[in-house]
């Protein structure tokens, strides 16, 4: 299974893959980028390659390798996938592309069905700056004779994935139109949706009709994973997994609810503590920012909100804290000790545009103290803006128990109070 997508696309690798292994695969699970440790990007059955097999992995590479100029960090690790799936002997592998589409290393894969979930705006400068171009880059997985399931979409990408599909020859399987859900229930532990085919939409209304007291009903699935935006991937992930069962994959409906009942993909607001609530999001661009609003107001309704913020500097940026900013009482700026981690000072002169009050902190285990203090035990921590910086709040916590400490409030200057 090969997925492609701007947002979205490792929940629906993992929701696959996880389903995969309930129903008795051999699973390889090849996504982008890691969250903690590089091995994390290749897995079989959940498992990441061993520290000691990559490296082993690389060197069998190093004939092909050697003759080939220019090569990229992403393309030697893709390969470095499919050869240790090879080895291991994996039933199943889900794939999900680095960046685009057409031109990624991942691309000459020949899956059972293709997967194209949201597309907004990322990677403008290699990919285009409208959603028809970039669309249309996604769309270059999408192969002759291969079906490719694609996601509620904004209707110019759609348009363009159409047009890609029909002139290809790929049945396309649209979700909300040809595969249709609903949200039925949720809870901080997790949510409930309704997932049915377009066929079955007499019995689904007979269904609501009767108040739910008829024996058949929609497919219910759970899922660990919070978000109206974990719904629409969820049912992506369903609609994919029933295309390869029309093309011949052996996998039972208890299966699919078992795997998506049990999936496991962390630092999608994810919430680690409850009480005070600290939550952390790997959003990289501002759609993505946009549904942990959202989602925030959907779990967290009133509540006020301390944000801790640092992202790449060749991101959206000012997007992104367009989505955020306003809903909070104060933005913590800080960074992850990735290269391209844009200055936290700098952040704040974007947060003041906004007329929230910011203060800047040059590591995470500093702006998570401050922002544990201004909360007070009252608001939301919201840690956001990449998955660097998230996966940096996730170590923090870890190895601090930022909670325990009894805490002075952190008072700001009256001209920069804001009542909740």
């Amino acid at each position: 299974i090969h997925v492609a997508g701007t947002k979205g696309k490792g929940s629906t690798a993992a929701l696959a893959a996880s389903a995969l292994r309930a129903g008795g695969y051999k699973v390889g699970l090849y996504t982008s980028p890691h969250l903690e440790d590089f091995a994390e990007r290749i897995q079989v059955n959940g498992q990441p390659i061993p520290h000691d097999d990559l490296p082993a992995v690389v060197d069998r590479l190093k004939p092909w390798t050697e003759r080939i100029a220019g090569l990229t960090t992403f393309e030697l690790t893709t390969a470095a996938a499919f050869l240790y799936f090879a080895d291991q002997g994996v039933d199943a592998a889900v794939v999900e592309v680095g960046l685009g589409g057409r031109l990624d290393a991942t691309n000459v894969v020949h899956p059972l069905v293709s997967v194209i979930t949201p597309i907004s705006y990322d990677h403008t400068a290699i990919l285009g700056n409208t959603l028809e171009a970039i669309a249309g880059e996604k769309a270059g997985i999408i192969k002759p004779g291969v079906p490719v399931v694609m996601a509620p979409q904004p209707e110019e990408a759609a348009r363009k994935i159409r047009e890609v599909a029909a002139a290809r020859g790929a049945r396309l399987v649209e979700v909300g139109r040809d595969w249709l859900y609903a949200p039925v229930a949720r809870s901080l532990e997790g949510q409930v949706l309704f997932v049915w085919h377009k066929a079955e939409q007499p019995l689904v209304d007979a269904y609501v009709e009767s108040g739910g007291f008829q024996e058949w009903e929609p497919t219910r699935l759970r899922l660990p994973l919070l978000g109206p935006h974990q719904i629409d991937n969820a049912a992506t992930a369903y609609a994919a997994l029933q295309c390869a069962r029309q093309q011949g994959l052996t996998l039972s409906q208890d299966a699919i609810r078992r795997g998506f009942a049990s999936v496991r993909w962390p630092a999608r607001f994810e919430i680690l503590h409850r009480n005070p609530p600290l939550v952390v999001d790997g959003a990289h661009n501002r759609a993505a920012a946009h549904q942990i609003r959202l989602t925030l107001d959907e779990y967290f309704p009133g509540w006020p909100l301390v944000l801790v913020f640092g992202a790449s500097e060749d991101k959206d940026i000012r997007g992104m804290l367009a989505e955020l900013a306003p809903r909070a009482q104060l933005v913590v700026t800080t960074r992850s000790t990735h290269p391209r981690a844009a200055d936290p000072d700098a952040l704040v002169s974007v947060v003041h545009q906004f007329g929230r009050p910011a203060r800047a902190f040059p590591t995470m285990e500093e702006a998570l103290r401050a922002a544990f203090r201004y909360a007070g035990g009252e608001a939301v921590v919201l840690v956001t803006g990449s998955l660097f910086v998230a996966a940096a709040a996730r170590s923090v916590w870890q190895k601090a128990a930022l909670v325990a400490h009894p805490w002075e409030p952190l008072t700001l200057p009256k001209s920069e109070q804001i009542v909740p």
